[in-house]
């Protein structure tokens, strides 16, 4: 039997089924690509807020152990008893002694003035010295100035 003339068989070829799935594809291929960098993402925002976060409330530790009675004597080391949460480590980077004119690394007389660069870094950061840019990690440094508390009868305040 033939077809009516003017009628047509109607049907995709074999070529428009495959440009129509290599089509989807591409675009099942983006929505997954986009799909895991926004959880890697979200991975790194999470171990950054809470790094953040344990900095800050190292920082207030610091503030609080100087204010009551914390700041060493003389040029010793400032010793905080502060526990980070799991997966997290924190410690001071660098302090800076001030000379009366200026910042120093290395202490000969304590002005009653220290700078303290602080650092958080998150478990998954081998050296966090040397973070690679693109990293899965997280470090966050903070800079304070912790000052000798003082009343009216001590030198420094006078």
């Amino acid at each position: 039997m033939r077809a009516a003339a003017g009628r047509s068989d109607s049907g995709e070829t074999l070529i428009e089924l495959v440009v129509a799935i290599t089509i989807m594809s591409t675009a099942v291929v983006a929505v997954l690509g986009s799909l895991v960098t926004g959880i890697q993402v979200s991975d790194i925002h999470r171990k950054q807020s809470t790094a953040d976060v344990t900095l800050h409330n190292y920082a207030e530790a610091i503030t609080q152990a100087v204010d009551t009675g914390g700041y060493p004597t003389g040029c010793a080391a400032l010793s905080v008893s502060y526990t980070p949460p799991a997966g997290y480590s924190a410690s001071i980077k660098t302090v800076r002694y001030w000379t009366g004119s200026a910042w120093s690394n290395s202490c000969t007389i304590d002005m009653g003035l220290r700078q303290l660069t602080l650092r958080v870094w998150s478990a998954d950061v081998p050296n966090p010295d040397a973070t690679p840019l693109g990293a899965k990690g997280a470090v966050e440094q903070l800079v304070i100035v912790v000052r000798k508390p003082c009343g009216l009868a001590d030198s420094l305040c006078a």
